[in-house]
């Protein structure tokens, strides 16, 4: 088997078992990127000689007995809104285009604590606005299925760096679907986590109720022993908690299981290919002991225009920050203080990102407050209520996690309504604050990835990773990746 064939914690374990060093792995994933990137464009900083010395010193601590992680020396990547000390971190923004932290992210003093070799930082849709990493200051993320389609988003660049192999596994963000979409999109399994199960210090903030980091990797395995390493209260984050940690799945059987199909994800929109590739994989669930259960889930045609209310008023306030005075982009010539903002946001943050901005001061302003994010508050209740109507039937619920497969790159360039409503199976899973996990089920016709979502109770991690595991036992789909010619 070769090393690109291995999962995360295959890798893992030959490097444990001397089959292979922590070194030669980074070097294979470098010479993989350079090879790659100048088509892919995963990354926006790769870090090749800090990787490698990194990998020095953690093969020495394999060596010595001192570190025993399953995924120590396993090369990986960060998406570039989470905080790494003397790494930049841009946001893919031309406003944070020079900005190096002074301080990891606590999910990046945890992977570190555990013997993560990180290869660099992922590019990404810019501030995480956006579901096809087009928006990105520092130019787009191709597919690696297919370079004219788009890789989704907003965490395009590391579900495209798992799918092409350049790393193994990459941290991303969700904030209403922004791992799910891009993992559907490039043939990977990614988890958007409960919201608080993971700290968010040292997470640049899109939306803070809503966004939640998780990682994209090669299968159910790796996703759990990636989260099991990520979870747990941070006192440097109030909205974290103390939340039980996954163990890696060992059933290959779901006797008993109850499995949800709600009727409004499979309704008008939905492209048949996508409609089918998910059935398969219910039926799939069925034969291993799963019961399937219909179930109704009213709100679903609200959650959109609810979700954008809710999370363009966060973004609003949350980027306020960046007016050219403390940090980030500065231009050169202004008048006055009043210039000063007007220039360095108008300049510095690019089309999607003003445009979200507004929308949340419009709905936060005086005599709209009341009628569009008092609303969406309400919505967002009522969401979270149908959530729980579904989970006194089923254990976790089965959907798509996008209507269609990736589409081509420029798509929606001009049209970003229609991007917005790609996002309609994954925003109530944020506003609800669930876990939502998708994996690889399939190929469409025309040979791009389709991604099914397993949604969960709070907190029920464990279940999700356990149905993937046995899905991911029986099915293939998840060792599928893209080779070069």
């Amino acid at each position: 088997m070769e090393l690109f064939d291995l999962t995360a914690l295959e890798l893992g374990a030959k490097i444990q078992a001397g089959e292979i060093s922590a070194v030669e792995a980074a070097r294979a994933c470098l010479e993989r990127i350079e090879k790659l990137e100048p088509v892919v464009h995963a990354f926006v900083t790769v870090t090749p000689e800090a990787a490698l010395a990194r990998a020095e010193e953690v093969q020495k601590k394999i060596d010595a007995g001192e570190l025993k992680h399953p995924l120590a020396g396993v090369p990986m990547a960060i998406k570039d809104l989470i905080s790494t000390k003397g790494v930049r971190t841009t946001c893919a923004s031309k406003m944070l285009e020079n900005y190096v932290p002074v301080f990891d992210a606590t999910v990046v003093k945890k992977l570190d604590a555990i013997g993560a070799v990180c290869l660099g930082k992922t590019n990404m849709d810019e501030f995480a606005m956006g579901s096809t990493t087009e928006s990105s200051y520092f130019g787009v993320t191709r597919n690696p299925w297919n370079p004219n389609r788009v890789p989704g988003g907003s965490s395009g660049g590391s579900a495209a760096a798992v799918a092409a192999r350049e790393v193994f596994y990459a941290l991303g963000s969700d904030t209403g679907g922004s791992i799910r979409q891009p993992a559907s999109f490039c043939g990977v399994t990614g988890i958007k986590p409960t919201y608080g199960a993971v700290s968010r210090y040292g997470l640049l903030a899109y939306a803070s109720s809503l966004d939640q980091i998780g990682p994209l990797t090669i299968d159910a395995r790796d996703a759990a022993a990636v989260t099991a390493v990520l979870m747990g209260k941070d006192e440097l984050d109030a909205t974290s908690v103390d939340a039980p940690a996954p163990m890696v799945p060992e059933k290959k059987r779901l006797d008993g299981l109850h499995v949800g199909i709600p009727k409004a994800y499979f309704g008008e929109g939905l492209a048949e290919d996508v409609r089918e590739r998910v059935m398969d994989a219910a039926h799939v669930l069925e034969e291993l002991g799963a019961v399937l259960v219909p179930v109704d889930m009213p709100m679903l045609n609200y959650a959109i225009p609810a979700y954008y209310v809710l999370a363009c008023a966060e973004a609003s306030s949350n980027l306020s920050r960046y007016d050219g005075v403390k940090y980030g982009f500065r231009p050169k010539e202004y008048e006055d203080l009043h210039d000063l903002y007007l220039t360095a946001r108008s300049e510095g943050f690019g089309t999607e990102v003003k445009r979200r901005i507004m929308l949340g001061a419009f709905a936060l302003s005086s005599g709209y407050y009341d009628a569009y994010y008092n609303k969406a508050l309400q919505v967002k209740a009522l969401i979270k209520k149908a959530f729980d109507a579904c989970f006194e039937q089923a254990d976790l619920l089965l959907t798509p996690a996008a209507p269609t497969t990736a589409y081509p790159l420029g798509e929606h360039a001009d049209d970003p309504i229609q991007m917005y409503l790609g996002d309609i199976y994954t925003v109530s899973v944020n506003m609800a604050g669930l876990p939502g996990m998708v994996i690889p089920c399939g190929l469409d016709r025309e040979g791009m990835p389709v991604g099914a979502q397993f949604i969960g109770k709070a907190f029920g991690e464990q279940q999700l990773f356990d149905a993937a595991y046995a899905y991911q036992a029986r099915t293939k789909f998840h060792r599928q990746y893209p080779k070069e010619d």
